[in-house]
């Protein structure tokens, strides 16, 4: 019997290592886990963003992940594959020396990995800063990328942060397969491109969407209340568990939706208790259930996303989010802060047309105006009609794509089929 194994980076955080031994010991009996040592994060700054502690703790647990790819191939075990996240992407080299095949989960969209597998020559081509571009960058079957859409960390070249993202992503080529977290119908033109362009020499198999499941009890509060709705008349509202918004836009964006008389869900990243969000977020938002209601938590998002009440999504972009609403046909607010959300944005308003987006003023804060405006475009408006019928077929897109012949199902085969091959 085939079988898989998790090798687990460990920080010194005890929430996180016992939340992934609890999760792992559901799986079946053939599915095993390997927990490396604990390395220490301790001389971080206690502000240091989720994703760069996992990057650290896994670049930090690199010579054991080598002891350990050593011990398993003296086993008796035949290792036939290993795949690392985009955040793993130095441990590369490690299964190379193994003589393991490497493979990537690329867990955003395949917009955002042909930028990835662009950047080496973008980077030959274009002589100046991306930050100091006229022109929107063209990649193949991807919308135009305009310069603000792109990156944070790839708009300088002189930064440190430009070079690391350089050196990372020439590891992309040294792979045998890049897993991407979208399908097929999704991004038609880009997944042809890969196949069919002559550039990309490596095989890319979309699997998507693939997205977390709730087994959240209905009988909380706020899912009562959400079951009282009309339906399609409440807004969600989230930025994710990795971003908390100033006090000055947390204002602006609760009298936008008060002003417009807008229903809405909004489940935040609680802020400092002792600072004022939390008495304003307290008095604007708490008792008003008639219209809306805000929680300090983390939302059970694909579950809240899948009430019929539930008729827009106003997001950060983060992937994972753009998934949830796909799968569940939610139209989009987008409100793009760091990383690749831009592109996101962009992807989801101009080429989906999903999804409308917000403008910030010169002082970076989205108005109370505009958001009111926007809000009562999208559950009401004529455009907003356009828009929900778009993402109507893109939700039966997404439901085709893991059914008996679909594009992800047969992608994902399509690999299990190669990994049996090289055991």
């Amino acid at each position: 019997m085939k079988s898989l194994t998790f090798i687990n980076p460990n920080d010194d955080c005890t929430s996180n290592l016992r939340a992934q031994k609890s999760l792992l010991q559901t799986l079946p009996s053939n599915i095993n886990s390997i927990f490396l040592n604990p390395i220490s994060l301790s001389d971080l700054p206690k502000d240091t963003k989720l994703k760069s502690r996992i990057a650290l703790s896994i670049n930090r647990s690199l010579p054991q992940l080598k002891q350990t790819l050593t011990t398993l191939n003296k086993s008796n075990l035949h290792l036939s594959a290993f795949t690392v996240d985009i955040l793993g992407i130095f441990a590369v080299d490690i299964a190379r020396e193994h003589n393991i095949p490497p493979y990537i989960f690329f867990f955003s969209n395949a917009m955002a990995l042909s930028l990835v597998l662009h950047l080496s020559k973008l980077d030959e081509s274009i002589t100046c800063d991306f930050m100091d571009l006229n022109e929107p960058i063209s990649l193949p079957g991807c919308i135009p990328l305009k310069r603000i859409d792109l990156p944070d960390h790839i708009q300088d070249k002189t930064n440190e942060a430009y070079r690391f993202a350089l050196e990372k992503c020439k590891k992309y080529r040294l792979v045998e397969g890049i897993i991407v977290n979208s399908f097929r119908d999704l991004e038609l033109e880009v997944f042809r491109a890969f196949k069919d362009g002559g550039w990309c020499n490596v095989p890319v198999y979309p699997v998507g969407p693939v997205v977390q499941s709730s087994g959240l009890s209905s009988s909380v509060d706020y899912l009562k209340w959400l079951d009282n709705q009309p339906d399609g008349s409440v807004f969600y509202v989230s930025f994710g568990s990795g971003w908390t918004l100033s006090y000055n836009q947390l204002m602006e964006l609760a009298f936008g939706l008060e002003m417009n008389g807008q229903r809405f869900l909004w489940l935040v990243k609680s802020p400092d208790e002792k600072g004022p969000n939390a008495t304003f977020f307290t008095r604007v938002l708490g008792e008003d259930k008639k219209q809306g209601i805000g929680r300090f938590i983390v939302a059970p998002q694909g579950l809240v996303l899948s009430y019929c009440a539930t008729g827009g999504f106003l997001m950060h972009c983060g992937w994972n989010s753009c998934l949830d609403g796909i799968e569940n046909g939610v139209p989009f607010i987008a409100w793009p802060l760091f990383a690749e959300q831009r592109m996101n944005a962009a992807f989801l308003t101009e080429g989906l047309k999903v999804s409308l987006r917000v403008e910030v003023n010169e002082d970076g804060i989205v108005e109370r105006k505009l958001l009111g405006k926007l809000l009562k475009e999208l559950i009401g408006g004529e455009e907003g009609k356009e828009i929900a019928k778009r993402m109507g077929v893109v939700k039966d897109g997404a439901k085709k794509a893991w059914s008996e012949n679909g594009s992800s199902k047969k992608g994902l085969g399509e690999l299990a089929y190669r990994w049996i091959g090289e055991s």
